[in-house]
């Protein structure tokens, strides 16, 4: 063997911590650590026992992204060996965080009160019978998850890169990019600079001096400014009260005993409203392998929805209240330079902090203000990929993917103000006001209900009818009313349950009440009646125009596994 093939294997060793790395871990951990923060704070708001939610949800929670993390370390270093690359950028997992808001505030909140209220169950017993109705949740999503795993691959061969990308681009501009902006601009002084120092440094890759890294920097002197405001008493600013921590918790581990098995009928009636964040995840994990092969790194889709669910049912069965799912950031990190190390630190800090309990006292001391900046960072990268890494021709089916999601976010500030105290005190609900603005709302919320998979679908078919396929449009927008059906897509149920559209009297709890059908059946018929227009519109072309034919001279943008960004 010559000189030049023993250094062939070194040539492009897999540098899997880098300067990077730093940028990405805080962002990364950051986010995590807030999804956990927000499991105590939301079920307080319900009387939930702060000292229980740490001891007995948080450290499974956090343990599942432990285990999640430190797998995607491994497939970072095994798809670096084969592609023998130095700059392979690990999956990025996480809290599902809209998992954090809808099972606290659909599930185990409403379930919580229901055993003290209903039930005259005391607050230590309510909230066991909570914490085992959200295992089994979370074990069930983790089932599912499994299941729908090796049909995954399949998913993304067939759906086009504006479909996976557009709903990607939706929840990046419209959720992650806008709702931090609220916190961030709540106090502007700091805020404000710790978002130009972290938009400056990673997206116009201006680096600060000594080339600290973006992230680190934003911290500190976004953190500085805002302790400095708080010492000169400005309005607004106050020095944060420390919590108090529960150190190496125990009461986790009781779910071992698998005395949370008998709660399966307390249990039942939440599965609709937990299962289609499961569906919701896997379709954010297909994106995400996408995007992360839009970016260099080609990871095998099912293996990356397999390990999410792995995570995701370990979690459940060590006490753990909220599902594990890859982060949609992959291109952002591996803009920020990150490898293999932002992912093995979050592994750390987070199963650490869940599990050793010291989570509560850094999310105490780090302002909002100066690491929310990253979260926009990430949906402003996210949204700029998926249009760059999609044909021009379809760049409309990227755009209408965010039409869903902006429904979600009305959603979300309309939610805030109807469930005002002020509002509940004074007896005033959405029935009270204008008849206009009822149907309205109801109309919004259907559109807002199972957005991410609308944006898909939506997407994939206007795609499609770009490239002239109008029978796979058709088709598309069929499976858009089936779905409506059964309340995949627009449902017009509290916390976007699922339903059967009919069904007798004795399944009332799982069937679609009357008031809600005749709605309901009509979005269904009017996707039915689009795809039967599509398809007999194929038929109607003249020959040879009913297969793909660009309208405009552009070459596709193909997919090139084996080169990275």
């Amino acid at each position: 063997m010559n000189a030049s093939n023993q250094t062939a294997p070194h040539a492009h060793r897999y540098q899997w911590l880098t300067p990077g790395d730093v940028n990405a871990f805080f962002g990364l951990m950051l986010d995590n650590l807030t999804g956990l923060f927000l499991v105590v704070i939301l079920l307080s708001g319900f009387g939930f026992p702060t000292e229980f939610a740490i001891s007995a949800l948080v450290p499974g929670t956090a343990l599942g992204v432990l285990v999640g993390d430190l797998a995607f370390v491994y497939f970072a270093f095994r798809l670096a060996r084969k592609k023998n690359s130095s700059d392979v950028t690990a999956m990025p997992l996480g809290l599902d965080t809209p998992s954090v808001f809808g099972v606290c505030l659909l599930i185990l909140g409403p379930s919580f009160r229901q055993g003290v209220d209903s039930l005259g169950l005391s607050e230590i017993d309510a909230a066991y019978r909570t914490w085992h109705i959200g295992i089994w949740c979370i074990v069930m999503s983790g089932v599912l998850k499994l299941v729908m795993a090796p049909a995954s691959n399949w998913v993304r061969r067939v759906v086009p890169r504006a479909g996976l990308l557009g709903s990607l681009a939706a929840i990046a501009l419209a959720l992650i990019s806008f709702l931090p902006l609220s916190e961030i601009l709540a106090r502007p002084l700091p805020g404000l600079v710790a978002l130009a120092i972290v938009l400056t440094t990673l997206i116009a890759r201006i680096p600060l001096p000594g080339r600290v890294p973006g992230t680190l920097g934003a911290l500190v002197v976004a953190g500085l400014i805002y302790y400095l405001m708080c010492g000169l008493g400005a309005d607004g600013y106050h020095f944060p009260s420390m919590s108090t921590i529960e150190w190496f918790p125990t009461r986790w581990m009781e779910c071992w005993d698998g005395s949370w098995i008998s709660a399966w009928p307390d249990a039942v009636p939440y599965l609709p409203i937990a299962l289609p964040f499961a569906i919701a995840t896997v379709v954010g994990g297909i994106d995400c392998t996408e995007s992360a092969a839009a970016a260099g790194d080609s990871y095998h889709t099912p293996t990356v929805i397999g390990v999410e669910a792995v995570a995701t049912l370990l979690a459940g069965l060590s006490g753990g209240v909220i599902q594990t799912t890859p982060y949609i950031g992959h291109p952002a990190y591996k803009a920020m330079g990150g490898r293999a190390g932002y992912t093995l630190g979050t592994a750390l800090v987070i199963g650490s902090a869940g599990l050793i309990g010291y989570f509560t006292f850094l999310n105490d001391i780090i302002p909002k203000p100066a690491v929310l900046p990253i979260l926009v960072f990430i949906g402003l990268e996210i949204t700029a990929q998926s249009f760059s890494a999609t044909p021009k021709r379809h760049y409309a089916a990227v755009a209408i993917a965010c039409l869903p999601a902006l429904a979600a976010l009305v959603l979300n500030f309309s939610g805030q103000i109807l469930s005002d105290q002020a509002l509940r005190e004074a007896g005033i609900s959405v029935s009270d006001l204008s008849p206009v603005f009822q149907e309205s709302f109801a109309t919004i919320s259907m559109l807002g209900s199972g957005f991410i998979l609308t944006s898909l679908l939506w997407a994939w078919g206007l795609a499609a009818s770009i490239d002239r396929n109008l029978r796979t449009a058709g088709i598309v927008f069929l499976v858009c009313g089936v779905f409506t059906l059964f309340g995949l897509m627009h449902s017009p149920l509290e916390g976007n349950r699922l339903f059967l559209p009919l069904g007798p009297e004795h399944w009332e709890t799982i069937v679609l009440g009357p008031e809600s059908r005749s709605k309901v059946f009509e979005f269904a018929a009017g996707y039915a009646v689009v795809g039967v227009l599509l398809l007999a519109w194929r038929r109607w072309l003249p020959a040879g125009q009913g297969d793909r034919a660009p309208l405009e001279s552009e070459p596709e943008q193909e997919l090139d596994t084996d080169a990275s960004s």
